[in-house]
């Protein structure tokens, strides 16, 4: 082990002398306490090392020591349902050997070496395998079977493999490679700058459900994809993200909180394992795991923290699941890029920001996708982004934000005048895109209803045409409007209201189904279709308004998944209804009085 000294100390930032043995992303281990730390630059032999703990009472002279290696992550049974730091201790275990407060050099295993795995075989002696084959699997929670899997750079015949109970460092195979006979225990370690090996990329082309309307109908997000949530403070962000991971259909979901404040780690902590997941009825902490690494921690693991959790989902992608991971917030993971590089005395670009912010944002986004897994089996495995972007003041022009925008493929923009009316999720359905529309429209028709892609165009047409009515509504009223554009203006509103607002924190709201998705809408454009017809049969508009079927529209959404049938009566009425108030005279005689002859009438 090599052994440096401090020359200089600037917050979390340590400079060395004496470090000529080591590399660019070594992990070190900085004076007496043994504080953990990476090399970032090296100039001669003197080292930049970022320090992933407070840095108070180290003084020139001390020693530091370089482990050789870099920043890895321990990735075996024990991941899900536990809350690691920004590199990967558990914090539990941190509490019971810290306290309440983090200390300064305390060591803990990453994966508890304790418990006991039931680990089941699934090769037998003489199998030749390759990186990525699965050699058994250990039933991690009631519903992740987690597989033991040959590392990427290995191969070999199997020599033995053992059955039964192990702890995680047990050797429990060993392959004939060509250097000679290797032990494998159930731990895979694997540095988390580096993106885990796959066999090929795939097409997205499968949606990501996330049980939120104005996500799922509007603007979709498929397994593999990425999307940004940029939005001001206040504007709902991280509620998005809770209810992402709670409900979206993925089988493994990795919560980072990133500079986020303490209180939002803890509502996480104190709802999910209330929550329990419909497929499989357990709670919904059975398949996540969650990195905290609060707004009060080291600056430096914030950097550490994004990559933690990438390389987590990239191991449980491996295995052949679809992961979701959730970074809450990049903008923070960019602030202790800008803060270690202005450290550093790097020449600054945008708005301080360091010059490579654009390539490390494309290089972490760049890790999701569809893939086909290494390996004989022909595994399919997906892991979708979706990273939560704090602009100052809600500016989008800022770098992060564009860096952003660049390379991602959704962008679910939260509009600060739509979060102060309360309307919630504050997603701005003008200015938001998804780019997986074409191909997420291609499945619902063929999934969910033919119609489903007609019905959202024309529900998008809508309301796109009511921000052009509203313009003429503010100059001159809305009485000047012809009774048709006065009804899209209802409509619009039936869309904005009931459809496209959903509460979080109602028991039935929190999450809607496809199918009662396609329900709520066919429902809403059903009412436009009978109230035009009412319209050209000489109904007045102030009789479609009142009918009374239109308060069964705004309840819609409570609706219990189980009552479906309910919305599809609401339709029905609307037909009576409008019929109900069509002049029975000018039903049954001729000629009809057109819309022309009964405004001429008013007049």
């Amino acid at each position: 082990m090599n052994t440096g000294h401090v020359i200089k100390v600037s917050g979390p930032l340590v400079v060395a002398g004496g470090m000529t043995d080591a590399s660019v992303y070594d992990v070190v281990e900085v004076s007496k306490d043994k504080l953990i730390g990476e090399i970032i630059e090296m100039r001669g032999d003197e080292a930049s090392i970022q320090v992933y703990e407070e840095t108070t009472g180290i003084a020139p002279g001390d020693d530091v020591y370089t482990t050789g290696s870099p920043l890895s992550v321990e990735l075996g049974p024990g991941l899900i349902e536990q809350m690691f730091d920004g590199i990967q201790r558990p914090l539990e275990k941190l509490q019971e050997v810290a306290g309440d407060f983090l200390v300064k050099g305390a060591e803990v295993h990453n994966l508890n070496r304790e418990k006991l795995w039931d680990f089941v075989p699934v090769v037998n002696v003489g199998d030749d395998l390759q990186g990525g084959d699965v050699v058994g699997t250990v039933q991690e929670t009631e519903v992740i079977e987690h597989k033991i899997m040959v590392p990427p750079d290995v191969k070999g015949k199997v020599k033995s493999v053992q059955s039964g109970s192990f702890h995680v460092d047990d050797v429990v195979y060993v392959l004939e490679t060509e250097m000679g006979d290797k032990e494998f225990t159930m731990i895979q370690k694997w540095p988390v700058r580096r993106a885990r090996p796959i066999g090929e990329k795939i097409d997205p082309n499968t949606p990501l459900i996330t049980g939120q309307r104005v996500i799922d109908t509007f603007f979709p997000i498929t397994k593999g994809g990425t999307a940004a949530i940029p939005g001001p403070f206040g504007s709902g962000k991280t509620v998005v993200q809770h209810q992402l991971a709670k409900w979206a259909d993925a089988q493994v979901v990795v919560y980072v909180g990133c500079g986020e404040r303490g209180n939002e780690m803890t509502d996480v902590l104190m709802e999910f394992p209330e929550l329990i997941d419909e497929r499989t009825g357990e709670s919904i902490m059975k398949r996540t795991v969650l990195i905290a690494n609060t707004s009060n921690m080291p600056v430096a693991a914030r950097e550490a923290s994004i990559y933690t959790g990438i390389t987590i989902c990239e191991y449980y992608r491996d295995m052949g699941y679809s992961v979701a991971m959730m970074a809450d917030s990049t903008s923070r993971w960019a602030e202790a890029l800008r803060e270690m590089s202005g450290r550093l005395e790097e020449m600054p670009g945008d708005e301080g920001y360091p010059a490579y912010l654009a390539s490390r944002v494309a290089e972490f986004y760049e890790r999701a996708g569809r893939v086909r897994c290494l390996g004989a089996d022909a595994r399919e495995g997906a892991l979708s982004v979706i990273g939560a972007v704090s602009p100052p003041g809600g500016d989008i022009s800022e770098p992060v934000t564009q860096s952003t925008l660049r390379i991602v493929k959704i962008f679910w923009k939260l509009d600060y005048n739509l979060s102060y009316a309360r309307h919630f999720p504050a997603i701005n359905w003008i200015e938001s895109y998804s780019l997986y529309q074409a191909k997420m429209d291609k499945f619902f028709d063929q999934s969910v209803d033919p119609e489903f892609s007609l019905r959202r165009k024309a529900a998008m047409a809508l309301l796109q045409e009511e921000s052009s009515l509203q313009e003429i509504v503010r100059l001159v009223g809305r009485d000047s409007l012809s009774e048709k554009d006065q009804l899209k203006l209802e409509v619009a509103k039936s869309l904005r209201e009931d459809y496209l607002q959903q509460n979080a924190f109602h028991e039935v709201d929190t999450f809607c189904s496809l199918e009662k998705q396609n329900l709520m809408m066919k429902t809403i454009m059903g009412f436009y279709d009978e109230g035009l017809r009412g319209l050209e049969h000489g109904a007045y508009l102030s009789e479609i308004e009142k009918l009374p079927v239109r308060e069964a529209i705004t309840r819609m959404k409570y609706v219990p998944e189980e009552e479906l049938s309910k919305l599809e009566q609401i339709l029905d009425d609307v037909h009576s209804a409008i019929d109900g108030i069509i002049p029975h005279a000018r039903k049954s005689e001729a000629p009809q009085t057109t819309t022309e002859d009964k405004e001429a009438t008013h007049a």
